[in-house]
């Protein structure tokens, strides 16, 4: 089983918030507050929590508090990007605490910079460079490394989260007064191709500091994944809302195919969120598929395909279904309504297994095909499960020496054998 956790934001996402989140779920503060002092600024902020409630809920409150002096105060509010960097790499953190935390300043200071024009190591973080944006940063990753989160295959925690409430108005900020969502934070969500919602409050919902650390360490937006739920974390925030500012973390196990023999381990396909998308049509010139396929293709799609339905009036139709990753949503929304007369389009979140894949390269008497291998693993060993040349070489070859296709196919399939498995 392993180890996962889930952000619900309703009204939103901040820093303090993720940390209230993390210390109702049982991370002692004292643990926190120790791991913090290697950063060298513990004379500048006082870190405590307590109960509060929010719309008769109770949730956990955490506070940075920032200590009256006058030259930290300055200090803390004009660090850069590398100053903060050295601060966290000097900091004697857990190994993955500081890979995690450098990832959300150097994200915070790419979105910053992009905003401003500015590379990202001359961005000033003002407020969200201060103490208390540090220490939600670091204390956040310093709570998910506690909790035993598990990783992926690229070191991230196994942290999903859903859509984002806009909010808006405006805000008081470093810059003057700003629009809600803050530049920062919509170019974060850019970004990440984050999906969003307004639920009809119009304040600061999602800080940049809230967003820096979901953009970056969260696996993917949206509906929960398949999971367990074990403890359910509240993190209350500082706004008085028409429905409870709490950030709900969700901690609980997913299934995995691991056996319980640590030398023979059998390692589960990736599992990764999906987005589906369906239409069906019934008024649209059958030759215009093949076009929608090569513009959806085109966006991102991981696939795209129809099937012929019966429709009301009892008109055949197409039904076009689309797989994408959340962040070509978008753009294969587009594709659908603009190059098909479809008038809706549903959409879900759906999980899938995926096997490890790479491309190798053979050679046969009439030119280099690419043959995609498909393998599980073992933890001495590689089970290969696929082997298929690619389509489009073998159609090529095929066509300039007037072989058939299958042939290609076949020479292909035994140069790899010979390659490969001899």
């Amino acid at each position: 089983m392993n180890k996962i956790a889930y952000f619900q934001c309703p009204t939103g996402v901040s820093g303090d918030m993720c940390l209230g989140a993390l210390v109702s779920l049982g991370v002692p503060v004292e643990y926190l507050v120790e791991k913090l002092h290697s950063l060298g600024i513990e004379q500048e902020y006082r870190l405590w929590a307590e109960f509060v409630h929010r719309q008769t809920q109770q949730a956990t409150k955490v506070h940075v508090d920032l200590l009256d002096h006058h030259h930290e105060h300055d200090h803390h509010h004009i660090r850069h990007l590398p100053e903060i960097e050295e601060m966290i790499l000097n900091g004697k953190l857990p190994g993955q605490v500081e890979a995690w935390s450098l990832a959300v300043f150097r994200r915070l200071a790419e979105a910053e910079g992009a905003v401003h024009g500015i590379a990202p190591e001359k961005v000033h973080f003002h407020e969200v460079g201060a103490v208390d944006a540090i220490v939600d940063v670091v204390g956040t990753c310093l709570g998910l490394d506690w909790l035993g989160i598990d990783s992926n295959q690229q070191g991230f925690p196994l942290l999903y989260c859903s859509a984002f409430p806009t909010g808006g108005g405006t805000v008081h900020a470093a810059h003057g007064r700003m629009a809600v969502p803050v530049p920062a934070v919509l170019k974060l969500w850019e970004m990440r191709g984050c999906p969003v919602y307004s639920n009809g409050i119009d304040r600061e919902l999602v800080t940049p500091t809230g967003a820096a650390i979901t953009t970056t360490l969260v696996q993917d937006f949206g509906s929960p994944p398949p999971m367990t739920i074990k403890q359910v974390g509240l993190g209350a925030g500082s706004l008085d809302l028409p429905i409870p500012n709490i950030l709900r973390l969700w901690f609980g196990e997913s299934e995995s195919l691991q056996t319980d023999n640590s030398d023979f381990t059998e390692y589960s396909p990736n599992l990764e969120t999906i987005t589906v998308l369906e239409t069906q049509i019934d008024d649209l010139n059958p030759q215009v598929f093949g076009y929608v396929f090569e513009a959806l293709f085109a966006v991102g799609a991981l696939d795209v395909f129809t099937q012929t339905i019966g429709m009301k009036k009892s008109r055949t139709g197409i039904l076009l279904t689309v797989i994408c990753h959340s962040e070509k949503l978008a753009s294969c929304e587009a594709v659908l309504f603009g190059e098909t007369s479809t008038l809706g389009i549903r959409r879900t979140t759906q999980q899938r297994s995926i096997l490890q894949r790479e491309m190798q390269k053979v050679e046969t008497i009439y030119g280099t095909i690419s043959v995609k291998v498909a393998w599980t693993g073992k933890a001495r060993e590689k089970v290969i499960t696929n082997v298929q040349p690619e389509y489009e070489d073998c159609a090529v070859l095929a066509r300039q020496n007037n072989i058939p296709w299958r042939e290609i196919h076949r020479l292909a399939l035994e140069s790899w054998y010979l390659k490969y498995q001899n």
